[in-house]
């Protein structure tokens, strides 16, 4: 017996209509790029599941490998929301380093802009702690989903940290 609130059974909530976009799962079709000027850059790959159950929310599950050993790197979860009648989105984010993030930003189209509003950290995390994070989502023309995050450290300015290009490979 499957599961009555399964998303593929589930009709899309419309309060999340104008992110239906962003549904399915994505994986890299080539490594991204990982840099920072406080680390050696890396090459990593990414997939990205984002699903809904009929909520007024989505959900997503972002699980980031790296290219060439294979070690599993970030893994993030939780849920994209949007404020009723308007083009406000929230990102709520659980990472495995043990950074909680709330991000806040605009729809205008089909990109994602955000930035963090609150992020709230382990009482063991490793230093120079993340003080600040902006990130942008934006479905290309070639239907490719492109990812770019920048953050800022007690240590260094915003700056890109990472970026991304994923293809659909199943709604």
């Amino acid at each position: 017996m499957s599961c009555p609130f399964h998303h593929a059974e589930a009709p899309l909530n419309p309060a999340v209509q104008p992110l239906a976009w962003l549904l399915g799962t994505w994986q890299s079709d080539e490594p991204g790029e990982g840099s920072y000027p406080s680390i050696q850059p890396f090459r990593y790959t990414e997939t990205l599941h984002i699903s809904h159950v009929g909520q007024p929310v989505l959900n997503f599950m972002f699980s980031a490998f790296h290219a060439e050993t294979k070690r599993p790197l970030h893994r993030e979860c939780g849920f994209i929301r949007l404020q009723a009648g308007t083009q406000r989105v929230a990102l709520i984010v659980a990472q495995n380093s043990g950074l909680v993030e709330i991000e806040e930003g605009e729809l205008t189209g089909q990109q994602l802009t955000l930035q963090s509003k609150a992020l709230a950290r382990i009482s063991f995390a490793k230093e120079p702690y993340v003080q600040q994070i902006s990130r942008v989502f934006q479905l290309k023309e070639d239907d490719r989903l492109e990812q770019t995050v920048s953050m800022a450290t007690g240590s260094q300015p915003l700056s890109q940290h990472l970026h991304i290009t994923y293809r659909r490979v199943s709604p």
